[in-house]
Formats: C-alpha cells, sequence, structure tokens
C-alpha cells in the first residue's frame, strides 16, 4: 500500500484522493425546499412512474452560483463552486478572486489530533480545488432521487468504520455502504468522459467524478419541483476530509455556502436524510440552518467579474455555462427501454445518445475460460427475474413510506463483460457504476485465476498471502469458494468480526486501524491509486489521462480487466453458477443493502426455477461455510442477508431462507 501513495503524493507536490476530516453533527434543519409534490401515477400496465422531466437551465445555473458565491462572500471564503446536472455532466466551475487553488487532504487521525508526521493513507497532500468542488456536486447529485435526498455530509455518515460515526459507537459495524467512496471513478469503463463538443452523445451519462464520492461536508443535491436535477460543490477551507463525530454540531463556511446555493433549489424537506433511518439511526443532511445564512445573492452579474469568474478543467468543462441535460431524455443517456431491449416496460437503460443501448443483453463472452457461456435468453431471464423482485419490494431509504424500492441491476460474465444492465426509473445514478463494481467483484473473487492475477500485480500481491493466512488456507482465491459482495466485504472492514474493536483486520483491509481513513481501505484503494494519480496528473496538464479501465491487474481473454470499474466491498451481489461451475456475477445497487442482497440472490434463484441450468453457487462452496478463528471462537463469513418481510404485494417472510 505504501507504494502506491508514496507515488501518488510526489506527483508535482500537488496530487491526492482523499482522507481524514474533522467535524460534528447533529439534526439537521429544514432547508426550504417544500413538502413532496403529488405523487405521479404510473401510466397503465405499470407500477414505477417516470421522474417529470425538468432540467437546469443557463439562468438557473448562474443564480446557484450568485447564491453561494454571495454566501462566500458574506463569510469571507472565497470559494471554488461547482455544479452538474443529474447525470453529472459539469455545467459550470466558478473560481472566486481568491479562492485556493489546491486543497489539502486532511491531517487529522480519527480520534481528532494531529497525525504529528503518522499520517495515513494521503494525508497532507494537494489537489486541485476544481476537483474537490465537482467530486461534491456529484455527490450530492448522485446519491438523490425523487424519494431521498443526501448530502455529502450524509456520505460521510454511511462510509465510515463505525456507524453510526461517534467517539461512543466503537464496537459497532461500519456503515452499510462503506466502500461507496470507491465508486464512480475517474478510470471507470462504464462512466462516459466530457468530450467538450455537442451533438449526439455530448451530454449521456453517468459521467465519472475526480475523486470518486465525497465524504467533505459541502455537497448538496439540487430540486426543481420535486425533482432532482443535479447538485453543487464547494471547495474553500483547503480541507477535504470527512466528519468523524456526528453527535454535535459543525459551524460549517462550505456546507452553508452549498446551503445558499440550493436556496429555491432544495428537496422536499420530506425526503431529505434525516427523515431516513438506517438501524434505527436517522441519517444526516446539513448542520447549518437556512436562518444562518445571509441575504441571498441572486443576480450573476454582480458576481461573474468582480467576484471572480468562469474556469476550464480538464476533462471536465470548457469555462462556459451549458444547461442541465433532461434525465431520461435519449440525450441524458438514461432512458426507458424499448419492448426489444427488455420486456418490462417500467425499466430503463444505458444508451449512447443517439438512441444505441450502450450494453444490450447479450450471451457470456467467455467460451475460452468456461464449458458452456451464459446465454442470451439466461442472460434476460435473470435480469427479468431481478427486476420483478425489485419491482415488489419495499424501499428502504425513500420516502414516503413504503414505496418501492429503485436501483440498477448489472450481469457480467467471467471475463467481467457487461451481459446486460437495466435499472427503475428513479434509481439514484451511484448506483449503475455501483451495481456493475458488485457483479464484477463477486464473480472476481469467485473465480479460479483471482489469486494469480493479484499475485501478477505489485498493490495486490500481498492481500494474496494475507487472506490464505487469515483463512487457514492456502488455495483460498482459486475459486473454492463463492463469494458475495457480504463475504467480501467482510474480509474488507478494519475489524473482523465487523466493527470489534481490539480485533484483527480482515486480511483486504489496511493493516492499521488505529488512524482510519474511508479513502484509505486496502486493497479497493491499492488496485486503483494508480489511475486517479494519473488522472489528476492529467486535470493539471501534466500527463495524458488515465485510460477507460482501472486497475493494472492482467487482462483477461479477449484484451479485458475483469474489474474495469474496481472492486466494491458492501452488499448487494452473488455469482452465477452452472452447477459447480462459475459462468458469472449479478450486482444491485440503489437502496438498502439487504434489499439489494436479495434482489441479486432471489432473482438470480428464480431465473433458474424458470429456465433451469443455471443458479445460485451450490450451498456447499458458498463463503458463509467458511469459518475463521477469531480469539478462542470461529466466525463465520456471510454470504447474503435478506429482508425479514420484503414485499409490497404479500405478506411472505424470510423470502431467502433455505435457497
Amino acid at each position: 500500500m505504501a507504494g502506491s501513495f508514496g507515488k501518488f503524493c510526489c506527483l508535482a507536490g500537488a496530487l491526492a484522493l482523499a482522507a481524514c476530516g474533522g467535524g460534528d453533527s447533529s439534526a439537521p434543519p429544514p432547508t426550504g425546499g417544500g413538502p413532496l409534490p403529488p405523487p405521479v401515477p404510473p401510466p397503465p400496465s405499470r407500477v414505477f412512474a417516470d421522474p417529470a422531466s425538468e432540467a437546469l437551465s443557463v439562468a438557473e445555473v448562474q443564480q446557484v452560483i450568485a447564491q453561494a458565491a454571495g454566501e462566500a462572500q458574506a463569510r469571507s471564503l472565497p470559494s471554488t463552486i461547482a455544479v452538474t446536472d443529474r447525470v453529472g455532466n459539469v455545467l459550470a466551475v466558478f473560481a472566486m478572486n481568491g479562492a485556493p487553488a489546491t486543497t489539502f487532504v486532511s491531517r487529522t487521525t480519527i480520534g481528532g489530533a494531529a497525525a504529528n508526521g503518522q499520517e495515513v493513507g494521503l494525508q497532507g497532500a494537494e489537489i486541485p480545488s476544481t476537483t474537490v468542488a465537482i467530486a461534491k456536486a456529484i455527490t450530492g447529485a448522485y446519491l438523490s432521487s425523487g424519494g431521498n435526498a443526501f448530502s455529502t455530509r450524509t456520505a460521510s455518515q454511511i462510509v465510515q468504520e463505525h456507524f453510526p460515526p461517534a467517539p461512543n459507537t466503537a464496537g459497532l459495524e461500519s456503515g452499510p455502504l462503506f466502500g461507496v467512496q470507491f465508486s464512480q471513478l475517474p478510470c471507470s469503463d462504464l462512466s462516459a468522459r466530457f468530450t467538450g463538443g455537442a451533438g449526439p452523445g455530448a451530454l449521456i451519462g453517468p459521467k465519472r467524478s475526480p475523486l470518486g464520492l465525497a465524504a467533505d461536508p459541502g455537497g448538496f443535491p439540487l430540486y426543481k419541483n420535486g425533482v432532482v436535477v443535479g447538485g453543487i460543490g464547494i471547495a474553500g477551507d483547503r480541507d477535504y476530509g470527512f466528519d468523524t463525530n456526528i453527535v454535535d454540531v459543525d459551524v460549517d463556511d462550505e456546507e452553508a455556502i452549498a446551503l445558499a446555493g440550493i436556496q429555491n433549489f432544495a428537496p422536499p424537506v420530506a425526503i431529505t436524510a434525516d427523515r431516513i433511518t438506517v438501524d434505527g439511526t436517522s441519517l444526516r443532511f446539513t448542520d447549518m440552518t437556512v436562518a444562518s445564512l445571509s441575504p441571498l445573492q441572486t443576480s450573476f452579474g454582480a458576481v461573474n467579474g468582480p467576484l471572480g469568474g468562469l474556469v476550464p478543467v480538464n476533462g471536465y468543462t470548457n469555462g462556459t455555462i451549458v444547461a442541465g441535460v433532461t434525465y431520461g431524455s435519449e440525450a441524458s443517456g438514461i432512458r426507458p427501454t424499448t419492448t426489444g431491449e427488455f420486456a418490462n416496460p417500467d425499466a430503463y437503460v444505458l444508451t449512447d445518445g443517439a438512441g444505441n443501448p450502450r450494453f444490450p443483453i447479450r450471451a457470456g463472452t467467455d467460451g475460452a475460460s468456461v464449458a458452456q457461456p451464459l446465454t442470451a435468453a439466461e442472460s434476460r431471464a435473470i435480469l427479468e427475474e431481478a427486476f420483478a423482485v425489485l419491482s415488489r419490494s419495499r424501499a428502504q431509504i425513500r420516502r414516503p413510506l413504503d414505496s418501492r424500492m429503485q436501483a440498477t441491476i448489472s450481469l457480467v460474465d467471467t471475463h467481467g463483460q457487461v451481459l446486460g444492465i437495466v435499472r427503475s426509473p428513479d434509481g439514484p445514478i451511484f448506483g449503475t457504476d455501483v451495481s456493475l463494481q458488485k457483479a464484477r467483484t463477486a464473480t472476481f473473487f469467485s473465480n479460479s485465476v483471482a489469486a494469480a492475477e493479484m499475485s501478477a500485480n505489485a498493490a495486490s500481491a500481498p492481500y494474496v498471502q494475507r487472506a490464505r493466512t487469515f483463512l487457514n488456507d492456502p488455495n483460498a482465491l482459486t475459486g473454492n469458494f463463492a463469494f458475495a459482495d457480504r463475504s467480501g466485504g467482510n474480509l474488507s472492514r478494519p475489524y473482523f468480526p465487523d466493527g470489534q474493536v481490539g480485533t484483527p483486520p480482515g486480511p483486504l483491509s489496511v493493516e492499521r486501524t488505529e488512524q482510519f481513513s474511508p479513502f484509505a481501505v486496502g486493497l479497493q484503494t491499492d488496485l486503483i491509486a494508480g489511475n486517479v494519480v494519473t488522472h489528476l496528473g492529467f486535470v493539471l496538464g501534466l500527463n495524458s489521462d488515465t485510460p477507460q479501465e482501472c486497475t493494472a491487474l492482467p487482462d483477461a481473454p479477449g484484451g479485458v480487466k475483469r474489474v474495469a470499474n474496481g472492486i466494491q466491498i458492501f452488499p448487494g451481489s452473488v455469482p452465477v453458477y452452472r452447477g459447480n461451475e462459475l459462468v458469472g456475477g449479478i450486482g444491485v445497487s440503489g437502496d438498502g443493502i439487504d434489499q439489494d442482497d436479495m434482489v441479486s440472490f432471489l432473482g438470480l434463484h428464480n431465473a433458474g426455477l424458470r429456465l433451469g441450468g443455471i443458479g445460485n453457487a451450490p450451498a456447499a462452496i458458498r463463503a458463509d461455510r467458511i469459518q475463521v478463528p477469531v480469539g478462542n471462537t470461529t466466525v463465520r463469513l456471510r454470504y447474503v442477508n435478506c429482508p425479514f418481510a420484503p414485499f409490497l404485494d404479500s405478506a411472505e417472510q424470510n423470502v431467502c431462507e433455505g435457497l
């Protein structure tokens, strides 16, 4: 791990990804977003309604920037302000006069003390402030939907080593989305890239983020008439960190500036994160209040020039303001399916902006590696049955209560090639890339070549021996067990079992846990650190961009990487088997992790019942058969965990039991 980080921090003295910060939180106040709009009934024969057609105009982007810049001026904190649309297009980046060009990764440890030379991960390095602002804006947009509004403060709460993060919560399990920060990566082969041009394909999403998802307060979603249309991110205090303690309330100027920016574009109060609970804990939206803001500045002319100006950012914007694209339109790259693309009329698919699906349902490409690859009919059945389970399921993170789950489903073969991606109409955008990461990760760790490919790469090689020692299995990661993402996540936590202080870290985690950082988590980080280094050098104009594939692992047959958008380490995927042979993987993301688990596991099971021949891994080789000695006891890995009574249309319980 040290080798990757050393290279990263040496790049022109100005590169980093993210690390620890400080801050505290408590119950957030309203943000002036008003009530939820009246529900839109779904069309006949459908169970989901399409989001209303809304998008930010150039004038509205100008207003958002003016409001934020006015608050920054009032607080004497010149800042960089980024605005994106829902699918991640950067609509503008505005740098105020005197705004710092770079931002430091915090030097604070998890306990709040100075690192004093004992820095973890990437602490103390610098990154361009433009990339910080863009990452925060994308995070607010991507984590939100018509049923939930999440901020970067929300993100901070759900990615840390204990949930909720606070000095008195040691011993609790890690955040439910531990690892999501390493998604939407700049090297992702799924994420589209800014071309600087116009016409079909120019505005398709999801677009990449320069830093993955941010956990530093100062990023919010933007809404029009109850519909999420984008996000705003602020970089001004030169500290890129996270909130280690939600017990008390921060006075955070960056968050206040972003809060000013979303006035008149705030989410409905009924769906902000503080109205949503996970495992009995309310999530967090903001520590700042509307009452603490200065009078709004709404004139772009009053700030453009006198306070600063628009700036270009390599790979993201040419320094002008553009209007947002309407989510659900062909131009956005995510639109309703046609009957020829997918049978369920509720589904949305990813397109190229010119009418063609980017990931049409198809047969497996891995005939060189498996005896009988998935057929196109099997791929279609798996996706259809998983979507049917999704459509019946009660949501965890959406309001109002008893809403339907919304998410994205991805299917891959053993080479990591995409065999189809479908999503519900209002699933959060982040789940698109994450569902693909999950599908690929479960398939990779279940593959007979996992240890060999990891051993061929200097960044990942040490983790092979660590896993074998930890599991007391000299053949670990050679296909002898089937790993769901919940299983691999168990091995990726800074404590094993998850959260229990004083126990050793999982073998895929960092070895040092006393100075936890959600952006230095072990194998997940090390696989892609070099790509992020290269990309930030490109943003600075120092070198060409990272290839559109993550990791330096060897290519699979056919010249592709099996985890070309990075790995994911929180639940929501299972490998696909034909008898005892691995033939692919399915991943789901966008709602609660137990819901994601259920859709992948039960959807695959139902597809096997429908067609025969395919299904979940045989019970005898699932990772929950692995027992790990810990002290005077043994702990089993976990495979999947399904909600107790998940369906809206029946009272069925324990729907995954015995399968």
